[in-house]
């Protein structure tokens, strides 16, 4: 109930942003973005991981309101294809890469790619010109996700994992471990995943070309990606992403 909650307001909150009347504005402009995706998961428990590179991408619209003094407020909505995910960092003890169990030159290794369809929906905010030139903008929203596939990578399963070479001793951690292993082999058990992403970037308006957009942007996962019952291995399995992108749109 309170995820409820709180992904409401979160929908409300660009709205909320333009509750003040300033110079109104009508303009409209759509386009298309890519960029690059560093996620990892944040996971409770630990689990030490490299961070997951991906593409996004998708289409881009946007409805300039008003200019309030020198802010121009905008609400921007983006339909984006974006591939996330977490590749464990195994090492043992000793900080040396764990051999498998099978091949000891083989180091043990684990990739989870998951991919989504999200939509930010974002406050807008930009200061410097709106027309033939170059402004700055301060985007920030909530994003909401649908899982679309899922894929892992792995030379081991949780049979034959090297729990020894982790640094696990005891049976009752041996046993922890095989758990949280079966549990990342498994698909995601939440479809839906929800958060909010904030952003600093640029935009340069060239008169009869179109706008262009550079930005590096954070998304904070508030939703999981397994199960939070007492009965799963993690209390928290969360995406968060430094999103590096580019834009190009035109007024309509």
């Amino acid at each position: 109930m309170k995820k409820t909650y709180a992904l409401i307001l979160l929908c409300l909150a660009p709205m909320w942003a333009f509750a003040q009347v300033g110079e109104h504005r009508n303009q409209f402009a759509v386009g298309f973005q890519a960029g690059y995706n560093l996620n990892s998961v944040d996971f409770v428990p630990k689990v030490n991981q490299k961070m997951y590179k991906g593409l996004t991408g998708g289409l881009t619209a946007r409805y300039t309101c008003e200019k309030y003094f020198k802010t121009i407020c905008s609400i921007q909505m983006e339909f984006n294809y974006s591939q996330l995910g977490w590749e464990d960092d195994i090492y043992d003890v000793n900080d040396k890469p764990v051999p498998t169990t099978t091949n000891p030159e083989e180091s043990e290794s684990f990739k989870h790619s998951i991919n989504y369809f999200q939509i930010p929906i974002l406050a807008h905010l930009a200061w410097g010109k709106e027309m033939r030139g170059m402004n700055f903008f301060f985007n920030a929203g909530p994003v909401l996700g649908f899982c679309l596939d899922d894929k892992y990578e792995t030379n081991f399963t949780p049979k034959t994992a090297n729990y020894q070479g982790r640094g696990y001793q005891s049976e009752a951690n041996v046993a922890t471990m095989k758990k949280i292993l079966e549990e990342k082999e498994r698909k995601p058990s939440n479809s839906f995943d929800f958060g909010i992403a904030a952003g600093l970037g640029g935009e340069l308006h060239i008169k009869s070309i179109g706008r262009f957009q550079v930005e590096a942007r954070y998304y904070y996962g508030l939703g999981n990606i397994y199960g939070d019952s007492k009965r799963d291995p993690f209390g928290r399995s969360a995406h968060q992403t430094i999103i590096l992108r580019g834009a190009y749109l035109i007024d309509i």
